[in-house]
């Protein structure tokens, strides 16, 4: 009996984040509209880049920004009719620093300087994006 629940706990945990990573990566937290999508993610990143660096939640918020860095990206890399936009290359340029930067030092803030500069260009891409529909 107790081989039994070893067994499904280690299978549980073994299987979880495949799960949520398969969730991720196949679009589930985007809706499919490019440009509701795009200023969506471009809004939530923005209140992601202002939490305080000492602040509780933070850890899960940079979880949460990879998430919809990666889910975004998979989603539209493909889409000819989108990935040759002005928005999206704006967007992506951003999405591509902000992930490097969480997954290059994962324990340092960002620096205020690539602050401004992705609130600037994921300002721009969700413009951009309402102006091109």
């Amino acid at each position: 009996m107790g081989a039994a629940v070893a067994i499904c706990i280690g299978l549980c945990l073994i299987l979880a984040p495949l799960g949520i990573s398969a969730e991720a990566s196949s679009g589930a937290l985007m809706s499919g509209n490019y440009i509701d999508d795009t200023v969506s993610v471009a809004q939530s990143l923005q209140e992601i880049i202002t939490i305080p660096t000492e602040e509780e939640g933070r850890p899960e918020a940079k979880t949460e920004a990879v998430q919809l860095i990666t889910a975004y990206i998979s989603r539209y890399r493909n889409r000819s009719q989108v990935n040759t936009s002005l928005s999206y290359t704006t967007m992506q340029t951003a999405l591509n620093a902000m992930a490097g930067h969480y997954k290059t030092f994962p324990n340092r803030a960002l620096p205020d300087q690539l602050k401004e500069r992705l609130d600037n260009q994921l300002t721009k891409a969700a413009e951009l994006a309402t102006k091109e529909s």
